[in-house]
């Protein structure tokens, strides 16, 4: 129950806390409707199969009470949460007839999550979840009213079964849940299936617990201090998450506040950096980078030029050439940038890292450490390409922009001596009209019209 998400985690995380207080989506309501309709008819199949019988109140009481505490002990996770019901509900398969146990599962989520929906924090259709949350007690209760067998009678092989099947019931409702409400995201899904080993090392748990419940129903209770105590690891988990994605929001909100800085200080400077983010971006899908990586990408080709906040005016609009003093100062700038962000802190230290290494050569002729080849991260080595080309595309206050013919060879003759030989063959790629992939447009100055970029804006399902 690692809280070090990736990239992708954190975006479903903080998607998923706000739906958990907001109206169901309609693509919600049909996933629940579907999960609602499936609960319903398998609970009837079973209530066919094996209609219920006489049972004892005081240990099913016990297990049930039991059950909708455990159901107040939720773990986030990037889709959802996850709750450590197995404590209660193997116990709760022992002590009431199979067809009662999903109504009886479905009943303790419902009062679970009423003391929020009292208090307003949760909008009514949100309990149409919690029949979606209740399809996994179908798995077990079935395999047993098929193998005509009672719980206390099942031998080990059964029982692992019967768990089995939980998981694949689980699994499956969720799987439905992500298809049709949260876009797909099926690796996030398995990535959260260290839920089923837990739940199954619980599991053993509720077994010794079960195996007591007819003759000791105060054994039921025996797991509320464990309940207390995984309370406590939920509460510090949650905290944990929130202030994580607090810190990420605010590391972004700098990048953005340092953005803005960059085209108060120099207008064209900004302009420059946003463009270079555009052409970075899509040159770093065709790249094929992780999202952690273009991430930081992104926020390095935003703020690649921030280090010229420290550089004299004079020097950095100087219409002419620089003299070798001056140059020695603005060649500073790289070293600036990563300073300031070196201070941020997070993963702009990374992006800092990035920053510095923007003027490096591939073939070691660069500043300010003279790094080659590989050597040079390939985030840096994109912006480098990038950041020339944008550079050669505009105006300046030393010459009128150059032609996307005339860009295009310079790069091209460059490759293997400024730049690295494989970014510009990919980068020439996609700047050519006729081998754009769809969706692609060049821009008036030769940019690419990019998917819109992140510093432009802001388990139980």
């Amino acid at each position: 129950m690692s809280s070090e998400l990736t990239l992708e985690d954190q975006r479903l995380l903080e998607e998923t806390l706000h739906r958990a207080a907001s109206r169901m989506t309609r693509r919600e309501v049909l996933a629940g409707a579907l999960s609602a309709l499936g609960l319903a008819a398998a609970t009837g199949g079973l209530w066919l199969l094996r209609p219920p019988g006489a049972f004892a109140v005081g240990p099913a009481l016990a297990c049930f009470l039991v059950l909708v505490l455990s159901t107040r002990v939720r773990f986030d996770t990037p889709l959802g949460y996850t709750v450590p019901t197995q404590l209660a509900f193997v116990p709760l398969v022992f002590a009431i007839p199979g067809a009662i146990v999903p109504i009886a599962v479905t009943a303790a989520f419902m009062l679970a999550g009423g003391p929020e929906l009292i208090r307003g924090e949760v909008p009514p259709s949100r309990l149409l979840m919690n029949l979606s949350n209740s399809c996994f007690s179908i798995g077990p209760v079935a395999v047993l009213a098929i193998a005509h067998v009672q719980p206390e009678h099942a031998g080990a092989a059964l029982l692992i079964a019967a768990l089995a099947a939980q998981f694949v019931v689980d699994f499956s409702v969720s799987s439905l849940h992500v298809a049709i409400a949260r876009e797909g995201n099926f690796s996030s899904l398995v990535r959260a299936s260290w839920v089923h080993g837990i739940d199954a090392a619980l599991a053993c748990v509720g077994l010794v617990v079960a195996e007591d419940i007819h003759s000791a129903p105060i054994a039921a209770l025996a797991v509320v201090p464990l309940l207390g105590l995984l309370a406590t690891f939920a509460h510090e988990r949650h905290r944990r998450l929130q202030s994580m994605l607090e810190l990420s929001s605010a590391y972004r909100g700098t990048a953005l506040v340092l953005g803005d800085v960059i085209e108060a200080d120099d207008g064209y400077t900004g302009e420059h950096c946003r463009s270079v983010v555009s052409l970075a971006l899509e040159l770093a899908q065709a790249l094929q980078l992780t999202p952690e990586r273009q991430r930081n990408l992104e926020f390095a080709a935003l703020l690649h030029d921030v280090g010229k906040i420290a550089i004299p005016k004079e020097i950095i609009n100087k219409p002419g050439k620089l003299d070798p003093h001056e140059w020695t100062i603005i060649k500073t700038h790289t070293l600036e940038g990563q300073k300031m962000l070196e201070r941020v802190g997070g993963f702009m230290r990374q992006v800092g890292q990035i920053v510095r290494s923007h003027h490096e050569r591939w073939d070691g002729t660069g500043y300010p450490d003279g790094l080659t080849g590989e050597q040079i991260p390939l985030e840096a080595r994109i912006i480098t390409c990038c950041d020339t080309w944008n550079a050669m595309r505009t105006d300046r206050p030393y010459r009128k922009a150059l032609s996307h013919d005339i860009a295009i060879a310079e790069l091209v003759s460059n490759a293997g001596g400024q730049f690295d030989p494989h970014v510009v063959e990919t980068f020439v790629r996609l700047m050519t009209p006729a081998e754009q992939p769809d969706g692609l447009q060049a821009t008036a100055s030769g940019a690419i019209r990019a998917p819109t970029p992140l510093v432009a804006g802001p388990a139980k399902v």
